[in-house]
């Protein structure tokens, strides 16, 4: 059996659907300062992980060229060449510049 509240039942409902509204809205406020610091969390966790690929791709090739420097004589022969201008005492050295431009 139910009865007829009138009026008082509609407010009721309306009343009950508005203090679960204000819930859900005072929920999400104090979560919102949450969810804004996870965001930077996450965006500040992708760059750096983005910064340790890098750092492990320079990494690998440093250990690479260095292995070469101690197994291989001409990698060590074709660096002292290009880095130092050296050359084996039969050899003409001829180093050209970078024409001078105004700028």
């Amino acid at each position: 059996m139910k009865v007829d509240l009138g009026i008082w039942g509609k407010l009721t409902r309306v009343v009950i659907f508005l203090l679960l509204i204000s819930g859900l809205l005072v929920v999400a406020v104090w979560y919102l300062p949450l969810i804004r610091q996870n965001e930077r969390y996450r965006k500040e966790l992708l760059r750096l992980e983005e910064e340790l690929r890098k750092e492990q791709d320079t990494s690998k090739q440093l250990r690479a060229s260095i292995e070469a420097l101690r197994r291989d004589p001409k990698a060590v022969e074709r660096l002292v060449r290009e880095r130092l201008g050296y050359g084996r005492p039969d050899e003409i050295i001829v180093r050209f510049e970078e024409p001078v431009t105004n700028r």
